[in-house]
């Protein structure tokens, strides 16, 4: 069983993920437009996870985490990462709904979501472009080039306490005129807890 800590569970299924957490078996799989190829690169990440205060919209109540993860290729470690994305993961009580609002410096704001409960260990994320709800918006040129159709990804707390993540993201090519998977997978483990106090239940 994974270990459990004494927070408060008021962020519900987001309660594991607070903290900082460090993954080095990430692989992802893309077309590289210089080469002109799908093929998949292996990659270090870091993550962070911090509560947010209370947001209320009306009658509604999110509590959620800011977070931020950054990913460099294997060997290029001291170098620039070559993914970054920040966002927020929010959890409605009341609605049984989490949401992941994430922006990609690539020029890409997606807000997913879908149904969970509050001890759900796998939270699962679905955005489509054009969607009142959860939709997906990206520039001008990636419309043009490399249009992003569907996302959807996980977040697992796993039983012995990891944390793994799937992304699905179907894009229609330019350069190829067919559809593909950019699909992106890691396993993390906790480094550093933010509530150190906290005692294993």
């Amino acid at each position: 069983m994974a270990e459990q800590i004494r927070y408060s569970r008021k962020l519900g299924p987001l309660t594991p993920f607070v903290g900082e957490w460090e993954g080095n078996d990430g692989v992802d799989l893309s077309y590289h437009n210089k080469d002109d190829w799908t093929a998949e690169t292996t990659y270090f990440e870091k993550a962070w996870f911090k509560p947010i205060p209370i947001q209320e919209n009306g009658q509604q109540v999110l509590w959620g985490l800011s977070y931020g993860m950054t990913a460099w290729r294997h060997g290029e470690e001291a170098m620039d990462p070559f993914h970054d994305e920040v966002g927020f993961l929010l959890w409605d009580k009341a609605h049984g709904q989490v949401m992941r609002n994430v922006v990609f410096g690539r020029g890409i704001a997606i807000l997913a979501g879908s149904d969970a409960g509050p001890h759900d260990t796998t939270l699962r994320f679905d955005a489509k472009p054009g969607e009142p709800h959860y939709g997906i918006l990206q520039n001008k040129y990636l419309i043009e080039r490399a249009e992003l159709r569907d996302f959807t990804s996980t977040f697992t707390i796993d039983e012995d306490g990891s944390m793994s993540y799937t992304s699905d993201l179907m894009l229609r090519l330019a350069a190829t005129g067919q559809e593909m998977h950019h699909t992106d997978r890691n396993t993390l483990r906790l480094v550093k807890r933010y509530h150190p106090s906290a005692v294993a239940a």
